[in-house]
């Protein structure tokens, strides 16, 4: 669920070239690499401009005014915004209700088996309940659906993996701030601006928890996003 307070994040991934660093394998089973693909300077200028489809904006946090706009292109869609920390899902030894105040036991998409998701496995990002503000289904994604999230000129391919308050949006799983080089901490980390998302269309990832799965589908769909 959102935190009430964020801090920013006092973790960055020091000097590697986009190119060397999406070509770094995982030091450990745990770890999730950043993949190969268009760049983050390739998909950021399609995000240069904001044709808004949100009926109105989004706050960031709680305690924060509405400034963020969803925006149409093409074959995504895309927000900028910061990035919140959700641990919900299974419990793990990082993801619980004694690490996380706001823990919830599950997610809105399973994995295949069922179960809900592992956040400080599974790279997946949150999108804000269907509302008047923003119906997610109508613009064309769906649970299981592939996003790129760029930070700090990284990219990484996700899933969407749960749903959020409908009023706030920048969310994202412990996995996917960890791979990102964002604090990953769900009581006082993620990152206060600077992160993009974008989401195509359309598009689904099976089974949801397979992240080779979600880097593969969303390098075709971000090649294909970035040529168009």
């Amino acid at each position: 669920m959102r935190k009430l307070l964020l801090f920013s994040a006092m973790v960055m991934a020091a000097g590697l070239a986009p190119a060397a660093v999406a070509a770094a394998a995982p030091a450990s089973a745990g770890d999730v690499a950043i993949q190969a693909g268009p760049t983050a300077q390739q998909l950021l200028a399609k995000t240069a401009s904001c044709k808004q489809v949100s009926n109105g904006k989004y706050k960031t946090d709680d305690e924060t005014g509405r400034t963020i706009a969803v925006c149409d292109a093409g074959s995504a869609v895309f927000w900028k915004a910061d990035m919140d920390i959700d641990c919900d899902g299974q419990p793990t030894a990082r993801c619980n209700k004694n690490t996380d105040p706001w823990f919830q036991p599950d997610t809105a998409y399973p994995r295949s088996d069922g179960k809900a998701l592992i956040a400080d496995q599974t790279p997946y990002i949150v999108v804000p309940s269907i509302s008047s503000t923003w119906n997610f289904e109508k613009a064309g994604l769906k649970g299981a659906g592939s996003c790129a999230v760029i930070y700090n000129n990284k990219v990484l391919y996700t899933v969407i993996g749960d749903t959020g308050p409908k009023d706030i949006i920048g969310e994202a799983s412990y996995a996917t701030a960890k791979a990102l080089g964002i604090n990953p901490d769900p009581a006082n980390g993620g990152v206060d601006s600077g992160v993009t998302y974008i989401c195509f269309k359309n598009s689904k990832v099976s089974p949801i928890e397979n992240h080779d799965k979600a880097t593969s589908v969303g390098e075709g769909l971000a090649t294909k996003f970035v040529q168009g």
